[in-house]
């Protein structure tokens, strides 16, 4: 089975030239690596275009880029990174393996969060904790199925097919996109935390500071839970 990586972007001109090293290192190659564009004003889509990456420009929007890159894509498997993420190397045989199991719709990696300072154990842990409690508070129907609730940071993985079965992310969902999928993709399968680490950039606890980032993290949850989603994005700044 082939493996594509999706990138939705905008303006990540300076986060996209380690992607860009990370990526080149992976064993096995991906078969693709897809750069979704949402109109960015800087260089992102003359990095990607110089390190070989197919590029699609389209709608601004994380859950549209999403939805136009999967539809865009030409492997089985999809994998959504974001540009500040450092996979393992390995990442390409992780999701060929855990989507070898037909019982499993939808998988993330563990996120530690790391800056160039320090590592954000704390905030790590949380994000960590987090995909557990929230199903169990919050659909607790589904927790009890198997369902984990993950986000953007997860590195989140699945079967293109599956992806498009379920109607893909919602577009009226500006944040939260990716567990409003969670619980769409419950109906093909489990939704997995898997134990393999994957690093992202700490830019957002760095700029608000971890008791700020958390409270935001838990309060933006608690709208997207209860219906207030048009809201969210006014709660979640862009970092950049």
């Amino acid at each position: 089975m082939s493996v594509t990586l999706l990138i939705p972007v905008l303006d990540e001109a300076k986060a996209l030239p380690a992607l860009v090293e990370h990526l080149a290192q992976l064993e096995p190659s991906p078969d693709e690596v897809l750069l979704v564009d949402g109109g960015s004003s800087d260089a992102t889509c003359d990095i990607a275009c110089a390190a070989g990456w197919r590029v699609l420009e389209t709608e601004r929007g994380r859950a549209r880029q999403i939805n136009a890159g999967v539809a865009a894509a030409t492997s089985d498997m999809v994998c959504v990174l974001h540009a500040d993420t450092q996979p393992p190397r390995d990442l390409v045989a992780v999701i060929a393996q855990t989507l070898a199991d037909k019982r499993t719709a939808l998988a993330g990696f563990t996120t530690v969060l790391r800056g160039p300072e320090k590592t954000r154990w704390g905030t790590s842990f949380h994000n960590w904790i987090k995909t557990w409690y929230a199903p169990l508070l919050l659909r607790p129907h589904l927790f009890f199925k198997g369902v984990r609730l993950l986000f953007g940071d997860h590195a989140m993985f699945f079967r293109a097919a599956d992806f498009l079965a379920a109607g893909g992310c919602d577009p009226g969902t500006p944040v939260m996109e990716e567990a409003d999928l969670c619980i769409r993709m419950a109906e093909y399968g489990r939704v997995r935390l898997i134990p393999r680490v994957i690093y992202t950039s700490d830019r957002r606890v760095a700029e608000w500071g971890a008791l700020k980032a958390n409270w935001i993290y838990f309060k933006v949850g608690l709208m997207w839970a209860f219906g207030a989603r048009e809201r969210l994005a006014d709660h979640y700044p862009d970092v950049r």
